[in-house]
């Protein structure tokens, strides 16, 4: 009787004694004391918590987004008053391109800084701070005085609030990625980054359409003297009250359990990617070459290319324009969607052949049927949608413990370089081929198809590097 009064308080002082065992890696590590938080994650459905983190991580998305696109379309305006009136006005034009292209050029350079701290960190601190640097950066160029005022400073502090731009789009993109698909169950990740996706595009269609509105409301004459400051205080705005919303956000329940098993990159996490993930590292930046292929030239590019190759106006080019980018949105949450169900890998290689018939058909028939442009534009925006593949491939390459760094500088190094020539590419064979622009796409969708396949027979829904870092 005494001995098994006695075994009783033994045990309890011996569970008080191993008690901080679980913390330690050694330990955490054996699935026979605690089974890991993501397993039961995966089995429940998306919680309240789930979409609450979704919404306000899209809503963030597409105000920055809004913030980093709506420069372009006032870079001509912009040109006028912030560089000197006596240049020519092709030398003003390029310098504003210029300009515009250094926030491209920043992206790098923001999204690897940005992603060290944010695998080292934490994902919600660096998901924060890339809003905030895009709201002070677009409230700033709202303030900024003009050529007029303060001479060649305007110019300077105008490329000073782009670079800000591209480092905060550089580490948003790639960072918001991760953090939805560390939050929501692993069975729906394809649904967050497509949702997260959407509102990226989103942002592009709300610049457009806030564009309009100013050129609708205002003179040209206006807009000069002060109506061009409008639309960038508003991204200000909107910015800051979106870095207050991100506070409600939680950090990724990934992140924490890595921390706690202190499995998180004991060496540089850059490195790590670049020694060990090669491969990866790789087919992240030929997906992303699809992606850029997809919004510069069927997005960006093909208003101009209405109004200039086919003698559209450039009210009905903007209108068809906006179409497209609304069903760009859909076909993102619907491509992410079916990942979940069918795997990117067989997502991308068919919404490759749909993204190719579709545009190519724009541009050869847009031509003699412009009855048809609506249409038609509507129908190649849906197949641009297949780029929601593309962020469920990349959160997938790389082991959680170096994912934000991989992600970033895959994605935003290959933006930089394919964003970048894109346009100059495509501008210069137009010269001795009418339909490049088609023909570049084609190019682009045999890629997606190409890269879809390998992922689809190696027999992986993903190019999911190993578990760990």
């Amino acid at each position: 009787m005494t001995a098994r009064k006695s075994s009783p308080t033994a045990r309890p002082k011996s569970a008080r004694r191993s008690k901080p065992k679980p913390v330690s890696a050694a330990t955490a590590s054996r699935p026979a004391v605690a089974p890991a938080p993501a397993a039961t994650r995966d089995r429940h459905p998306l919680t309240g918590n789930d979409i609450r983190t979704l919404v306000l991580s899209a809503l963030g998305g597409a105000l920055e987004f809004y913030d980093f696109i709506i420069f372009v379309y006032f870079v001509t305006v912009l040109g006028h008053l912030f560089f000197p009136p006596e240049i020519p006005q092709w030398l003003v034009q390029l310098q504003a391109f210029g300009i515009f292209a250094a926030g491209y050029l920043a992206r790098p350079l923001g999204g690897i800084v940005m992603a060290h701290f944010g695998d080292t960190m934490g994902r919600k601190r660096m998901f924060t701070l890339s809003i905030f640097l895009m709201a002070l950066s677009t409230l700033g160029i709202s303030f900024l005085p003009s050529y007029a005022t303060i001479g060649y400073a305007a110019p300077v502090l105008l490329l000073l609030m782009r670079v800000l731009q591209g480092a905060a789009i550089g580490g948003e993109v790639p960072g918001a990625w991760v953090f939805v698909s560390e939050h929501v169950p692993r069975r729906h990740v394809g649904l967050a980054c497509g949702i997260l996706t959407c509102g990226l595009t989103a942002g592009i269609l709300l610049g457009s359409l806030v564009a309009t509105a100013i050129n609708t409301v205002f003179t040209p004459a206006d807009i000069l003297a002060y109506a061009w400051r409008i639309p960038f205080l508003l991204g200000g705005v909107f910015g800051f009250i979106s870095v207050y919303l991100r506070r409600w956000l939680q950090e990724t329940p990934v992140f924490k359990e890595m921390k706690a098993r202190r499995e998180l990159a004991a060496e540089l996490p850059l490195k790590v990617v670049l020694h060990r993930h090669g491969p990866a590292v790789v087919v992240s930046m030929l997906l992303t070459w699809v992606l850029t292929g997809g919004i510069v030239v069927v997005i960006l590019m093909t208003p101009t290319l209405l109004q200039t190759r086919y003698g559209i106006s450039a009210p009905v080019a903007l209108q068809a324009n906006s179409v497209a980018t609304f069903f760009l949105s859909i076909g993102c949450v619907l491509a992410g969607t079916l990942c979940d169900r069918f795997g990117g890998g067989r997502v991308l290689a068919l919404g490759g052949v749909a993204l190719g018939a579709a545009t190519y058909a724009l541009y050869t028939l847009v031509g003699p049927r412009p009855d048809l442009l609506m249409p038609l534009y509507g129908l190649a925006g849906l197949t641009v949608g297949v780029i929601g593949a593309v962020p469920y491939l990349l959160v997938r390459a790389f082991p959680p413990a170096v994912a934000f760094s991989g992600v970033s500088f895959s994605y935003n190094v290959a933006y930089a370089v394919f964003g970048g020539l894109t346009p100059l590419a495509v501008t210069l064979a137009l010269q001795v081929d009418p339909l490049a622009h088609a023909h570049y796409l084609l190019l682009i969708s045999a890629l997606g198809v190409g890269v879809g396949l390998y992922v689809a027979l190696t027999g992986r829904k993903s190019v999911a590097a190993p578990a760990r870092a």
